[in-house]
């Protein structure tokens, strides 16, 4: 596999294809400094068989925003201690060097006296502070703090610098932000004359380190803030002259959605952006890597194979399982946890000022507080329910070394997960289904499909534990008129128990509500959604929402917000708006889409018998969502010793 194969820059080797590409994790301290939690997540990336990870939006000054800064000397010690961890397991160590795009000195002043509405206005204004305004002078100025970074990061061990070419770089560079009329402004030459004198720069600072480049590109339909598509072959070996190293081709970002570079389920193509980097390593004589929505091993041996990149950049799919790079070179591709590429855990938590994680792997920024111990004494478990939770369970469970015994009254494993997958782009979360059913192919767990778990069964086989994962179930509150015949649930209609045409009101629009409708929509109903708090979709990922709006739109789909539903009569839905008007929505079908209920299962005999028992997943204190699954059934078995 060319996965597999090292790669030799410089005089450094790297022993695989495989990069951990820069993103913003959260993890640091405050001042910015390396944290435990940074320390046990790139670790076990390194653990993992990562050949390149690089630690993304490193600052050489101080700034409030959450990011990494190695901006003074006392820095130095925390990332020493990263780079030689990393380094037991043969991985190599990059920092990727961005300046912030605002005034810092400016802002920091500001947030230590509490002005935050100054703060916002300045942040808002400041995303042109340093590409528009300040004097050649200050840029300058920027360049020898980038230097001085490069130089610590240097004595702290890290083998590879890689400069931002987004962020204030890329906006320099790019026709669509820089409006300088001066040597840094215009021409190709002069937009890209900050980032080249940069390059030349380290190269003096640091003679001896790798330079990497992380080369965005503005693509006709994407990005803002980096080289145009156009010129990127140019730019690119004008990079390779004035001593880069390597590149690492990717989207620009700057748009104001983070679905252009980190693109949810079903919004960009797989590996979307091989083709730009393949033109770009035409260009080049330097290694050249790539990144954008590889999921899977083939894809990226593919990738590699075609001659498009020299390495590839996996990251969210290192979040769900940090395993991805072992299991591809030993060909136990059925065995990776591959990403769905929701963005709930990872983009949006960033996005929310929360740390990254991953809602599929529980492990995912607790890596050093969550790890699967060996059991001290065997035991059996009886699960009950073949969803998300409870495979999750059993997968626990048996890596633990207890035997497993689960029952699903259904005959196939799955549970909401297969209504998940039903709406449009949606089904890629269909891979989570087939990893937790490929787990469940052991000797020690016993699948009992198309059998309900009867309190005799479960006593029979006398187990230790009972881990109840039966679920929820839909719920309607009571609406005068909900027993008419028009009247369906958004549940029936996404399993196909139930055919819906011509018009429909959709009441409910959090996710099931909106992905309802937006599925009646592509089958060509005329669909309304009502909803009665004032926003609709408030749930669902902000990457994924531009994509569902903007179907709305293609589609008509009529939005209701603020509007409670009053009763529902034959062809009509009776609400009232903010106003207290009257509002009469026409309709064929009304479908339900109130939310969910936890299912009751009476734990009495477990109670009598003696039998320890958890409820975990929806069926706990509250019917929640995928990542709190995984996470009650992870955290409830591995404590199970």
């Amino acid at each position: 596999m060319k996965l597999t194969e090292k790669l030799t820059i410089r005089n450094t080797t790297f022993k695989n294809r495989v990069m951990f590409p820069p993103l913003t994790t959260g993890y640091e301290d405050r001042n910015g400094t390396i944290t435990d939690q940074d320390m046990d997540f790139y670790t076990r990336l390194a653990k993992g068989g990562v050949g390149y990870i690089v630690i993304g939006d490193v600052a050489p000054v101080n700034n409030f925003t959450p990011t990494p800064r190695l901006f003074q000397d006392s820095q130095i010690e925390s990332f020493k201690k990263l780079a030689d961890s990393v380094h037991e397991y043969g991985a190599k160590l990059g920092i990727q060097i961005f300046h912030p795009e605002y005034d810092c000195e400016t802002m920091m002043r500001l947030f230590a006296e509490g002005k935050m509405e100054e703060v916002r206005a300045k942040l808002h204004h400041d995303m042109m502070h340093f590409v528009d305004e300040v004097s050649e002078e200050t840029l300058l100025s920027i360049i020898d703090k980038m230097c001085a970074c490069a130089a610590r990061a240097q004595k702290a061990g890290v083998d590879v610098i890689q400069i931002h070419g987004d962020r204030l770089v890329g906006a320099l560079c790019s026709t669509k932000m820089n409006h300088r009329t001066d040597k840094f402004g215009g021409s190709l030459e002069n937009r890209t004359r900050f980032a080249l004198l940069l390059v030349e720069a380290l190269r003096k600072a640091v003679p001896d380190m790798i330079l990497d480049y992380k080369f965005s590109v503005v693509t006709p339909e994407r990005g803002k803030g980096g080289i145009d598509e156009a010129d990127a072959p140019a730019f690119a070996q004008m990079l390779e002259k004035a001593g880069v190293d390597m590149l690492h081709v990717a989207q620009a970002n700057h748009t104001g959605n983070m679905a252009d570079t980190i693109p949810p389920m079903g919004v960009q193509p797989y590996g979307f952006f091989a083709e730009i980097s393949g033109k770009v390593k035409e260009a080049v004589s330097i290694p050249v890597s790539t990144v954008g929505r590889i999921i899977t091993p083939e894809m990226a041996e593919q990738i590699l194979a075609s001659g498009k990149a020299d390495m590839v950049g996996i990251g969210r799919g290192l979040l769900a399982d940090a395993d991805w790079a072992n299991k591809a070179a030993n060909h136990d591709f059925c065995d990776i946890r591959l990403c769905i590429s929701c963005n709930k855990g990872c983009t949006d938590k960033i996005q929310h000022r929360e740390f990254l994680s991953c809602v599929l792997n529980a492990e995912n920024g607790y890596e050093g507080t969550r790890k699967i111990l060996p059991a001290e004494t065997p035991k059996h478990l009886v699960i009950i329910g073949g969803g998300a939770a409870g495979m999750e369970a059993a997968r626990v469970a048996a890596e633990k070394g207890h035997r497993v015994t689960l029952f699903e009254q259904n005959t196939r494993l799955g549970g909401q997960l297969e209504l998940a997958c039903v709406p449009p782009r949606k089904e890629e979360m269909r891979r989570f289904t087939e990893y937790l059913s490929h787990c469940m192919k052991q000797d020690a767990i016993t699948l009992r499909l198309g059998e309900k778990a009867t309190p005799e069964k479960i006593l029979a086989l006398n187990p230790d534990h009972v881990i109840i994962a039966v679920g929820a179930h839909s719920f309607h509150f009571p609406i005068k008129g909900i027993d008419q015949a028009c009247v369906c649930d958004a549940w029936d209609v996404l399993r196909g128990t139930t055919q819906v045409y011509g018009k429909a009101a959709v009441i409910g629009g959090g996710m099931v509500g909106c992905e309802t409708a937006e599925y009646l929509a592509e089958k060509g109903c005329q669909v309304s959604v009502i909803e009665m708090m004032d926003k609709i979709a408030a749930g669902e990922s902000e990457t994924i929402l531009p994509t569902l709006k903007e179907n709305y739109k293609k589609y008509g789909v009529a939005e209701y917000p603020s509007h409670k539903v009053e009763e529902i009569q034959m062809g009509k839905v009776i609400c009232r708006n903010k106003a207290e008007e009257e509002v009469i929505i026409d309709c064929d079908f009304v479908v339900l889409a109130m939310g969910a209920k936890p299912v009751i299962f009476d734990t009495t005999f477990l109670e009598e018998a003696k039998i320890p028992f958890a409820k975990i997943g929806d069926c706990g204190e509250r019917a929640a969502d995928i990542a709190n699954a995984v996470r009650t059934a992870y955290d409830t078995v591995n404590a199970i010793s």
